[in-house]
């Protein structure tokens, strides 16, 4: 049996450390720096840490390997899964003719595109988070953006940073709830403090949007109602985190937020929102236009030409995506009461099913019973933790039905019948947007095996155990593991897996009030998540830059740093002079 040595280099845990890091500096700079596609950077970090794992960690070749194979299993199932399930829902919108309907519903919010970045992909992106989590929110709002007409690269940047304040309480608090399981700290305890942490960032996420979709001037033009927004998703986020429920955080957040933003904008309006609107068509339609092919609409050409864009006819190969007409429709500009309502249903029904299979207590143990727990052949019973217990991430769990992928599935199910696409139309849809995930899925099947070589190696541990060792200082070093963790495994349930049980040791041995830093690791997470490999792939893929992840990573790097330097300073703060913040 292989049990981890925490010092195996030079007997230094510093050194230790390093090595460990080598993985995840080589995907880094490889994404960042050298500008690799996606796939070839985590198939060589993934070689860089099989290679630290039997050379520096003496971990047999076997387990190394084995490690890596459970890792790509679990991301092929359930996180491409859901990613999958997600864009092909998206597809049956726009091969029924009704996702125009729902462009022009927006646009009776406000037709001010600013503005439907805040709604979209914070409030409704929050939403969906709040359901299923997984990437399916950054895959969803990333075409619904490109349908609007924002250019890919900044419909993408503009997902993967709105994709933040929601994570720590996302798919009904699972990050949450998983740190509570391992920690022994009631989650809801766990949950008061993370409320007291995430909703300043989400004060503030609105106006980065704005900023990212129209520069100083959008910040200018539309500051009250981001601010409006972002003030009553964070109010909404504390009071249900603190005194209503701790799994429902995120759906009371984003309905607040949206409702606030709506009856915000029927007393006041933005100014400059057509300027704002003609600068992203000739961006969308002139120097990233060639960013599109591949895009949701069309499978991408096989010599590399532009496919299908959702919403701009012409480009080659939109015959493969001819929408069914839509009754009504003919020579109205603004679709009716009735159009609107079937324009949002697929929306509406994800939520039902989602809600009926999270929150309807017989529904989800019903659900949780069909998971499968398979141990991993040659794996499960050779690996120990570093505290030499047995391991239970050797125990691959497959949740056929239980999974958000599978709920999506069904949701597209009856989707396709409301709108009368048919069986076989539905099914070539399906089939060609798995063709065009290939590379994606191959992407995040290797991060996630570099994931779990790191993890059953002991790097990870190492990596946290050195940066714990701070002291009292460690305060504000505590995001950073959850940061960590998340841009690592792409889920902030995953880094809570790995961190939260170290951050509670660490805050006992230096002082430190434990939950505060267990809150800490899940609110440092949150801000990671855009810059993970997984959710980049996931975010290039929606919106049909394969290929481009490393330009993503370099527009998102900055923002994530900011806002893990945010955290880190508050939860500094509070663990001495704002103290009084807490519970």
């Amino acid at each position: 049996m292989f049990q981890p040595d925490l010092s195996p280099v030079a007997d230094s845990l510093a050194a230790s450390s390093l090595v460990s890091a080598l993985p995840l500096l080589t995907l880094f700079a490889l994404l960042g720096g050298a500008r690799w596609k996606a796939h070839w950077a985590g198939l060589a970090s993934l070689a860089v840490a099989v290679a630290v794992a039997v050379f520096g960690y003496r971990m047999p070749g076997g387990l190394a390997l084995l490690s890596a194979s459970e890792g790509a299993a679990f991301g092929l199932f359930p996180i491409m899964w859901i990613v999958l399930a997600a864009i092909w829902v998206y597809q049956l919108t726009e091969v029924s003719g009704r996702f125009e309907d729902l462009r022009r519903a927006f646009g009776l919010i406000s037709d001010d595109p600013r503005i439907q970045a805040i709604i979209i992909a914070f409030c409704f992106g929050g939403l969906l988070e709040a359901l299923a989590g997984f990437g399916a929110p950054v895959a969803i709002t990333g075409v619904m953006l490109m349908g609007l007409g924002f250019a890919p690269m900044r419909a993408a940047v503009t997902v993967l940073v709105a994709n933040t304040a929601p994570v720590a309480f996302g798919a009904i608090a699972i990050p949450i709830i998983t740190a509570g399981n391992l920690t022994k700290i009631p989650y809801t305890d766990i949950g008061a403090y993370a409320g007291r942490q995430t909703p300043l960032l989400a004060l503030f996420v609105p106006l980065l949007l704005v900023a990212l979709v129209d520069g100083r001037r959008g910040v200018r033009q539309t500051w009250p109602a981001a601010l409006v927004c972002g003030a009553v998703f964070g109010l909404a986020q504390f009071v249900s985190s603190n005194y209503l429920s701790v799994e429902l955080t995120d759906i009371v957040a984003s309905l607040a937020g949206l409702v606030a933003a709506v009856l915000f904008l029927r007393v006041w309006r933005p100014q400059g929102g057509a300027g704002a609107s003609a600068d992203l068509r000739a961006q969308a339609e002139g120097g990233d236009a060639e960013s599109a092919a591949g895009a949701p609409g069309s499978p991408a050409d096989a010599t590399g030409g532009p496919a299908a864009v959702p919403g701009r006819p012409g480009t080659r190969g939109a015959a493969t995506t001819r929408a069914l007409p839509v009754p009504g429709r003919a020579g109205r500009e603004h679709p009716d009461a009735a159009r609107i309502a079937m324009a949002f249903a697929p929306y509406l029904i994800i939520i039902v099913i989602f809600s009926v299979a999270k929150l309807v207590a017989p529904v989800k143990e019903f659900l949780a019973s069909t998971d499968l727990k398979i141990a991993w052949p040659g794996l499960d019973g050779q690996v120990l933790t570093a505290a030499g217990k047995p391991l239970s991430a050797t125990v691959y769990v497959f949740p056929w039905l239980s999974s958000p992928g599978t709920l999506l599935v069904l949701s597209g199910i009856v989707v396709a019948l409301l709108y009368r696409v048919s069986p076989a139309r539905a099914g070539r849809e399906f089939a060609a947007t798995a063709a065009r995930l290939r590379w994606a899925m191959l992407t995040v099947a290797a991060v996630l095996a570099l994931a779990y070589v790191m993890n059953l190696s002991g790097q990870t541990i190492t990596i946290g155990t050195w940066i714990a060792g701070a002291g009292t200082a460690f305060a504000f070093l505590s995001p950073v593991l959850g940061w960590l963790g998340t841009a690592v495994t792409g889920s902030d349930t995953s880094a809570n897996a790995l961190f939260a049980t170290l951050q509670q040791t660490a805050a006992t041995k230096a002082g430190l009030d434990p939950t505060l830093l267990v809150a800490a690791n899940t609110s440092g997470g949150v801000v990671g998540k855009m810059i993970s490999p997984q959710n980049l792939t996931i975010a290039a893929t929606a919106v049909g830059l394969m290929g481009r992840e490393a330009e993503l990573f370099r527009a998102a790097i900055r923002w994530s740093l900011l806002l893990l330097l945010a955290l880190c300073l508050l939860v500094f703060l509070q663990s001495n002079v704002l103290a009084w913040m807490l519970p």
